[in-house]
């Protein structure tokens, strides 16, 4: 499947299951390749990376927040992690920072 398919095929998933797409991680050979097609991110901010990969976030119970690290690729792959409401947000980026360094890891791997 080409690379703009994954990334519109996963964000509907997703979109289905009440997650919202938050943040593009994307290597510039992907951009070149998906060329026109950057509206299948709906304004979410697109940041080039080393990888392929999508952030999204939820309401979780207890009124904390759910966000997910999806890796872009044919295996699927995510990691985790909720925030407590009144978690610092320079908290929050740096435990996402961490997430995306694990995720870059893996993908080195396989």
């Amino acid at each position: 499947m080409e690379r703009g398919g994954q990334f519109t095929e996963i964000i509907a998933n997703y979109r289905k299951h009440q997650w919202a797409l938050r943040r593009v991680l994307m290597r510039a050979s992907t951009r070149a390749e998906i060329g026109d097609a950057m509206t299948i991110f709906e304004g979410a901010p697109v940041e080039e990376a080393e990888i392929d990969a999508l952030w999204f976030a939820r309401p979780s119970h207890a009124g904390r927040e759910a966000w997910e690290l999806r890796l872009v690729a044919e295996t699927p792959y995510a990691l985790f992690e909720t925030f407590e409401p009144d978690e610092p947000e320079e908290e929050r980026e740096e435990l996402r920072r961490e997430m995306e360094a694990r995720l870059r890891e893996y993908s080195n791997r396989a």
